[in-house]
């Protein structure tokens, strides 16, 4: 199945590392260019060897060719006019974050995550950074710390130095990197983080230790409280499918997965039993799609349609409890898009709640099944999709 872009916003890394900033964590001297002459000018202020990094929001970039080094100030002007413009995975490069080169020691790992099933953020360090901490939880479990955080009390400082510990510091060395894993966590609980990561956090040469690498993704749900991100989260991102960045722009909660049932339902909680539903009888849903709880005719009309634009949806299923959604509205939105679309792939619709026999009449007289119970719409939705 494929792992779906949710309801996050990824922020680049020069946003991830100004942020680290006002938080105290250490990074390298750097300045965010657009242009070859501006790239030319941030080596001449640093002074030395730099490395260019795209700013782009895909993993990988290094192995892609997305990082590079200079050693001279013609050098940083070429490097940056290669960069420029070309494409990372798909990702036009607009920007460069050019940092002074830090002499590496040691590359550690050192982050923050949602625990959906503790209800907590969980840690996770490492002393093997600069690589996919799933790679290490693989092939070496036994160098990864982590745990949970009590959601009530927080990270304590006492607690951030026991992980500096387990990663085998002491001293004032382990002072210094359970400070800045404190921090991150504060920028997590700040900036409602579902992810923030430093990888590689760099211990350098002389002992000290930089954020060579910052990543920090927000949750959508909070950005009312970050007002400088909202407007860019309205922006499709090169990582969502042409189908997930209509929805998006419609603000739909769309992911596109890899199954042939078509899936639309009114709350995130319904949807997803509605997803359970068709699994435990035996299909495969071809989507998540939640039109929310109020959602009006013009938006259930469109999520019908980029739900019955998959090809491979097979069959519709739509499953509604009207509340604020009155369900006559459901049926004329659905019978309104069998016309406009002009084809005839089988629908499954469950109605349930406010004005729901007046909906039932509706797409009786269109020729279009309804049904009181989940669990019989869910089963009779998979059966058409086997038999279409």
């Amino acid at each position: 199945m494929r792992r779906g872009s949710g309801t996050a916003m990824k922020l680049f890394e020069y946003e991830a590392k100004d942020i680290a900033g006002k938080f105290g964590i250490p990074r390298p001297r750097g300045v965010v260019v657009e242009t070859p002459e501006e790239a030319r000018r941030a080596f001449e202020s640093i002074g030395g060897p730099v490395v260019l990094k795209s700013q782009v929001l895909v993993a990988g970039r290094g192995k892609a060719g997305g990082i590079r080094f200079a050693n001279s100030a013609d050098e940083a002007y070429s490097v940056a006019k290669a960069l420029l413009g070309s494409e990372i995975k798909g990702e036009k490069v607009l920007k460069l974050l050019v940092e002074e080169k830090i002499k590496v020691k040691r590359e550690l790992y050192a982050g923050f995550v949602i625990n959906r099933a503790s209800k907590s953020y969980s840690y996770l360090a490492s002393t093997e950074g600069g690589v996919d901490i799933e790679e290490v939880a693989e092939r070496s479990p036994e160098k990864i710390v982590r745990g949970d955080v009590d959601p009530l009390e927080g990270l304590k400082e006492y607690e951030a130095r026991y992980i500096a510990r387990k990663m085998g510091y002491r001293g004032k060395q382990l002072v210094e990197l359970g400070a800045i894993i404190k921090r991150l966590y504060d920028i997590a609980i700040s900036y409602d983080g579902e992810l923030i990561e430093s990888n590689p956090l760099v211990e350098t040469e002389d002992g000290s230790f930089v954020a060579a690498d910052m990543k920090l993704i927000i949750d959508d749900n909070s950005l009312y409280r970050h007002k400088e991100y909202e407007a860019r989260a309205k922006v499709p991102g090169p990582e969502l499918t042409p189908l997930e960045a209509r929805a998006k722009a419609a603000g739909l909660a769309y992911v596109d997965l890899d199954g042939y049932v078509g899936i639309v339902g009114n709350g995130a909680g319904l949807t997803m039993a509605t997803l359970d539903l068709v699994k435990e009888f035996g299909g495969e849903p071809a989507n998540f799609c939640d039109m929310g709880g109020t959602a009006t005719v013009e938006r259930m009309v469109e999520a019908l349609e980029i739900v019955l634009s998959n090809p491979r949806t097979k069959v519709l299923l739509m499953n509604v409890l009207g509340g604020i959604i009155r369900c006559d509205e459901v049926a004329r939105a659905v019978v309104k898009v069998k016309e406009k679309m002009g084809f005839a792939k089988p629908m499954v619709i469950r109605l349930v709640g406010t004005n729901e026999e007046e909906g039932k009449r509706i797409l009786a007289e269109a020729g279009i099944s309804s049904f009181d119970s989940m669990e019989e719409a869910a089963m009779r939705a998979v059966e058409f999709a086997r038999g279409a």
